[in-house]
C-alpha cells in the first residue's frame, strides 16, 4: 500500500508558478523579437552599429554566426541565417517560431513584452507578500549554514545523480539544490531583469536616474537583462528535465493540487 500524498505547494505558489509559466513564455519570446531590431550587446552607456559589442549575432553571404568576444560559432539554421515558414531565407537573430510576433514587428512586440512585465513584475510582489505571510519563504526556502557545506552539498548532487530528489524521511521538504536555484531565480535574477528592464526605459531614466548609475549605463543594463533572461532559461529547461526524471503527472498534479506523493522520487 502506498503512502498517502504530502502536500507540498501553497496556493499562492501553484498560482505563481502557472501565471508565470505564461509570463515567461510570452517576455522571452517577445524578447528575442526586441533583441532582433539590434542583435548586438554592449558594455557602457552607448552601444550602435560601429562600436565593439561583446555578443552579436549576424551573417556572412552564406552563414549565420555568434559572435561571443573574438569567438565564432557557425549558427545557421538556428540563429542569424534560417529558413521561414513560406521557404524564403531569412537573416534576422531568432528565427520565427522562437519569437513574438512571428513576423518583424518590433512596436508590437514591445507591447507584449510591457504588458507581460507588468503581469511579471507584480506576480512576483504578490507571491512574496503572501510567502512572507504563510511563512513559505522562511519554512521553505531558508538556507542554513549546514546547507552550504562542502558534504551536503556533494550529498545532494550525488543524490539528484542518483534521481532521488527528496528526503524520504520528510518529502514535503525542498532539497539543498532546489533552495538555491529558487532563492537565486526568486531574488536575485527576476529582481535583475526588472531593474535592468526599468534602466532601459527613457522615462524611467529622468524619474531615476540612479539605476544608469547602479547598472553603469543603459547599454550595460541591456547586456545584464539579456545574461539573466538567458539564466532563466537555462532554469527553466534544467526545471522541466528534472520533472520528467521525477515523474511528469505527479509533477502537474502537485501544482494544481498541492499534493505529491510521499513514496518514490518527488518532482522538484
Amino acid at each position: 500500500m502506498s503512502n498517502p500524498p504530502v502536500y507540498r505547494h501553497k496556493l499562492a505558489t501553484r498560482i505563481w508558478h502557472w501565471v508565470n509559466a505564461v509570463a515567461i513564455l510570452v517576455l522571452l519570446m517577445s524578447g528575442a523579437m526586441i533583441f532582433n531590431a539590434h542583435p548586438r550587446l554592449y558594455w557602457g552607456e552607448y552601444g550602435a552599429n560601429l562600436d565593439r559589442p561583446w555578443l552579436s549575432v549576424g551573417t556572412t553571404e552564406k552563414t549565420g554566426y555568434l559572435q561571443i568576444g573574438t569567438g565564432r560559432i557557425d549558427t545557421t539554421g538556428v540563429l542569424g541565417r534560417w529558413t521561414g515558414p513560406n521557404g524564403v531565407e531569412q537573416t534576422r537573430a531568432f528565427p520565427y517560431w522562437a519569437t513574438i510576433p512571428s513576423n518583424y514587428n518590433l512596436a508590437l512586440a514591445r507591447r507584449w513584452h510591457l504588458a507581460f512585465s507588468l503581469i511579471f513584475a507584480f506576480g512576483l510582489l504578490a507571491f512574496l507578500i503572501a510567502s512572507l505571510a504563510n511563512r513559505h519563504v522562511q519554512k521553505d526556502l531558508r538556507l542554513r549554514r549546514r546547507d552550504l557545506s562542502p558534504a551536503v552539498l556533494k550529498h545532494d548532487v550525488i543524490e539528484h545523480l542518483k534521481l532521488r530528489f527528496h528526503d524520504p524521511a520528510d518529502p514535503a521538504a525542498f532539497n539543498v539544490l532546489q533552495k538555491l536555484s529558487y532563492v537565486a531565480v526568486i531574488f536575485i535574477l527576476i529582481p535583475l531583469l526588472i531593474l535592468t528592464g526599468l534602466t532601459m526605459s527613457p522615462g524611467m531614466n529622468a524619474a531615476w536616474p540612479w539605476l544608469l548609475d547602479i547598472f553603469g549605463g543603459r547599454q550595460s543594463a541591456r547586456s545584464i537583462h539579456f545574461i539573466a533572461a538567458a539564466l532563466i532559461l537555462a532554469f527553466i529547461v534544467v526545471h522541466l528535465l528534472l520533472v520528467l526524471l521525477a515523474g511528469p503527472v505527479d509533477g502537474v498534479r502537485g501544482m494544481i493540487t498541492g499534493r505529491v506523493r510521499a513514496a518514490g522520487r518527488a518532482a522538484p
